[in-house]
């Protein structure tokens, strides 16, 4: 029977609400697959530690009516029309030394970072209150009036955009802890290549503290680095990754929900490879996946050597051979502890 056109408008409505967005990407909202992949002439996912490289092959992008913002920042869900600043941290300048030691800090949230926000808001003007390291009602109405001035997402919370606005995140690269490029041919644990930002075993860096226990995967954001930890505690794999450059990766411990071959961006101009979902968010899905590829020509949305850097709208970006690894390694039901 053929549909009626308000029908299929209808129709096409739901599924566009459906949508799960990926930071700045969508992943359709069934939690086994994605309806917006391209299964048809897809990827053929690695198979094993031979494996040390994606290969796409898509027939088409897919189509979408949907008016898709700028690709290097994702909507603020409220007002669609307008786009969160893109602050990579270049503009970051702190003359008085005083930084967040938080990743975040919001309403009945104390200590030495509200103290710093509370002066950092004096300062820009929207703060006349005491400063008591107390972020009470008076604070959280002054980070949201320079929240809205300043044309970010208006939460109340004091992540890092916010942050950045305010001179007040500190120098992430100094945080970041790299190790050097393993020989040729070198393997993980597991006998998987290792990619040039990954290391295993021993030549490792240490496990965050308070990062769990068991088989799992450790995320450390401050860090930008990852560890694959078996039953016994060893560190099979470590790798560094690009992750969200905004407060949308949720610190505790959570498990993959889903997987995919590669899922599509929500704009349909990316393909995101080997997709490893384990959070869920108010306006999308946040997981591990290889570097993006431009659907126009297969192309890296970034290189391996930004690896380390902050550059995604919520996923995990990873080398191709990270990506493989992790592949095999996190199936559904893998516990993930991000710190």
């Amino acid at each position: 029977m053929p549909i009626h056109r308000t029908n299929r408008r209808q129709l096409l409505f739901v599924l566009v609400a459906a949508t799960l967005v990926c930071g700045l990407i969508a992943v359709a909202g069934r939690e086994d697959r994605d309806d917006a992949e391209a299964a048809s002439g897809g990827m053929v996912a690695a198979a094993g530690p031979a494996a040390t490289s994606t290969t796409l092959l898509p027939a088409a992008p897919p189509v979408t009516d949907l008016a898709a913002p700028d690709s290097s920042t994702p909507q603020d869900p409220a007002t669609s029309t307008s786009a969160l600043p893109d602050l990579d941290g270049s503009d970051l300048t702190v003359s008085d030394g005083c930084v967040m030691k938080e990743m975040s800090v919001r309403l009945g949230t104390s200590g030495e970072s509200v103290l710093c926000l509370q002066r950092a808001l004096e300062s820009a003007g929207h703060y006349s209150g005491a400063i008591t390291g107390e972020f009470d009602a008076a604070t959280d109405t002054a980070v949201r009036a320079m929240q809205a001035e300043r044309e970010l997402f208006v939460d109340g919370v004091v992540g890092r955009e916010t942050a950045l606005s305010l001179s007040i995140w500190p120098d992430e690269s100094s945080l970041v802890v790299r190790t050097p490029a393993p020989p040729a041919g070198a393997t993980d644990l597991m006998g998987y290549p290792l990619s040039s930002v990954a290391s295993a075993g021993s030549n490792a860096p240490a496990l965050p503290a308070n990062s769990g226990s068991g088989r799992r995967i450790v995320y450390d954001r401050a860090g930008q680095r990852v560890w694959a930890v078996d039953d016994d505690g060893q560190i099979i794999r470590s790798w560094l990754v690009s992750g969200s450059k905004y407060s949308n990766e949720l610190p505790g411990t959570h498990q993959v929900y889903s997987r995919s071959d590669v899922s599509t961006a929500w704009n349909g101009k990316a393909y995101l490879p080997q997709m490893v979902r384990w959070l869920k968010t108010d306006i999308g899905a946040i997981g591990f996946h290889a570097i993006p590829l431009h659907v126009e020509d297969n192309s890296p949305y970034q290189t391996e050597a930004e690896l380390g850097t902050r550059l995604s709208g919520g996923c995990q970006r990873q080398a191709n051979r990270d990506a493989d690894f992790l592949w095999n390694f996190a199936q559904v039901g893998t516990t993930v502890v991000v710190t």
